[in-house]
Parts: structure tokens; sequence; C-alpha cells
């Protein structure tokens, strides 16, 4: 795994595939390799780069709180700094949130956004959210702890849970299979959600965008995404009718199939054209 200095901080990251770049940006706690379910499709058509966020993963864990504003200019010098002028850019949850403000702040780094299971702008009820997985936090064993009782619960559909309980226990034993996330750190994460705020930001979005939320999401719901998709001139927006937050998991050939139908009819170069 590589790592290169940005902006003063040291990131770790993966490349997979060639193609044009697509810049994959994690969701909170995540490292890179939340996209596993995604780069067996993406990578046929794309070189992949799935970064771990500064306080993630490998890569360094400055001292928080951290922002989504903060986060967005540190991924534009890591592009810079690796030789990525531009790049297809996709982020879940948190990961779209920053996606949102480097398509803002940096509008020449980004060439498409896909942005899932995103929010705008926290309202009160996923501030009330976040502090409940702040206020646990500390009374759990590790930060894997927290994700797999508390995080995932809300971010998976009870069918999921009910019906396929092999698959809950194989996404627990990823979760505590990755470069551990110190509680100082996920706490720091956890503020740049909070204070998350693109509501006017987004309007500056010029380009081309796909929104896509599960239906069944109790975190963010499509009430932010019917708001995001309003916002930004010509965006596309994908509803999961039968999935909730974790789409990406949950059911990856739908999420797949939908996410790289967008990416593709951006005029991506593909393994077989």
């Amino acid at each position: 795994m590589p790592q290169i200095t940005a902006d003063g901080v040291s990131v770790n990251y993966e490349v997979q595939g060639e193609g044009e770049p697509l810049l994959l940006i994690p969701y909170l706690s995540a490292d890179h390799a939340c996209y596993a379910f995604q780069l067996p499709s993406y990578t046929e058509h794309f070189s992949c780069i799935a970064i771990d966020l500064p306080g993630t993963g490998e890569s360094d864990k400055p001292a928080g709180p951290y922002s989504t504003e903060v986060y967005a200019d540190q991924v534009a010098s890591f592009m810079g700094a690796i030789g990525v002028e531009q790049a297809h850019v996709a982020g879940v949850s948190l990961g779209a949130a920053v996606g949102m403000h480097l398509a803002s702040r940096h509008p020449s780094r980004v060439r498409s956004l896909s942005l899932h299971s995103a929010w705008d702008a926290s309202d009160r009820y996923l501030k009330t959210i976040v502090e409940l997985w702040r206020s646990l936090a500390p009374t759990r064993p590790s930060v894997a702890d927290v994700v797999i009782d508390a995080i995932f619960p809300l971010c998976f559909s009870p069918e999921m849970y009910v019906s396929r309980p092999d698959f809950v226990d194989t996404l627990a034993e990823f979760v505590r299979s990755r470069p551990a996330q110190p509680l100082d750190a996920f706490l720091a994460q956890t503020e740049a959600a909070l204070t998350h705020d693109a509501a006017a930001a987004i309007g500056d979005i010029g380009v081309p965008t796909l929104v896509t939320v599960g239906a069944r999401d109790l975190i963010c719901s499509p009430r932010f995404a019917e708001r995001i998709n309003g916002r930004i001139g010509g965006s596309e927006l994908v509803v999961f009718e039968h999935l909730s937050h974790g789409a990406l998991h949950e059911d990856p050939e739908t999420f797949n199939r939908a996410t790289l139908d967008f990416l593709l009819r951006q005029g991506a170069r593909t393994s077989t054209g």
C-alpha cells in the first residue's frame, strides 16, 4: 500500500484497475477497503484510487476535530501529490459529504460526482444519531464494536439481519480485520459529520452528478437526496426501494449496476472498447 504526504499529512491509498481515474472516498470510521464489493466491477473500466481519510486506516491521525471542508482540501492536495489532475469522484455517507466540498472548492479536480447515502447539512435527527454513537463509543472495547453494535443496525435492513445472519457475521469479521481506529480519531471524525454543512456549496457544483439513496435509509433517508438532487443542476437521482444506508454492501449487484451505468456514461474508457 503506497503512502504520500498531502498538506503535511501522510495518506494511505490503493490503486487498482486501468482507465480514467475514479477516486473512492470512504464513510465514517472506514478505510479504503470499504469498497471491496465495488472494485471487481469498477476496476474493469477505471483506475480506482481508494483512500484512507486522515484519522482512519493507515493514514495519519492528527488531533481533531476534523471537518468535511478540511477533508476536501486534503483530498485535493492528495490528488495533486499523486499526479492526478482530475478524477471521477465517488463517496458514501461521510465520503459523499467530503465529495460535495471537493467539487465546490476544487471544481477542476472533479470530472463527475457520485453521492451515495448523502446529506447536505446535518439536521437534528442526524445529529442525534451521531451523538448516540459518540456517547456509546467510550463504553465499548473498540471502535469496531461501535460500528458493529450501533452503526451497522442503522445502516442495513431488518431483513438482512433476519434472513442473512452469516453475511452479517462476515461483515462484522471484516470490520474487525481492518486497522483499528483509535477512539480519539473516531470522535474527531464524528465532529466532521456533526458540523457538515454544504447546503450553499452544492449550488456551485457544475459537474455531472449521481445521487443515490436507499428508500429505507434510517440515517439520511430520501429527505436529503431529493433536496440535493434539486439543487445540483442536471443531477440524476436513483432510489433503491429495498435498501437502507449501506446499499453498497447489502446489495452490491444492484448498487454496482446503477452506479457503473452512470460512470460509463461520463465518457470513461472501458476494457472492452
